[in-house]
């Protein structure tokens, strides 16, 4: 089986081809999540990863992430911080 459990597909917003994607390498990704006990005075957790590079054509980019995103991730929205700058 080909199969890479600590590589996520992000598909982001605005992007249609390689070249596009290209300005997001590096860029670290942030998914949010709610938990039922509080920790640290909040029931918001964290994983946070980075783009690592782009997948194909279609400006999908591969993401490698500190902890592998859960199962109920697929299809959920994920944060793009638009640092640090490569500029």
């Amino acid at each position: 089986m080909n199969q890479t459990n600590h590589t996520s597909l992000i598909k982001l917003e605005n992007v249609a081809d390689a070249d596009g994607a290209k300005f997001y390498l590096g860029k670290k990704l942030c998914y949010v999540y709610k938990a039922k006990t509080k920790k640290k005075g909040t029931v918001y957790r964290t994983s946070w990863g980075k783009v690592t590079r782009s997948h194909g054509t279609s400006g999908v980019v591969r993401a490698k992430f500190k902890n592998n995103l859960p199962p109920c991730s697929m299809g959920g929205k994920i944060r793009c911080m638009l640092y640090p700058s490569t500029a």
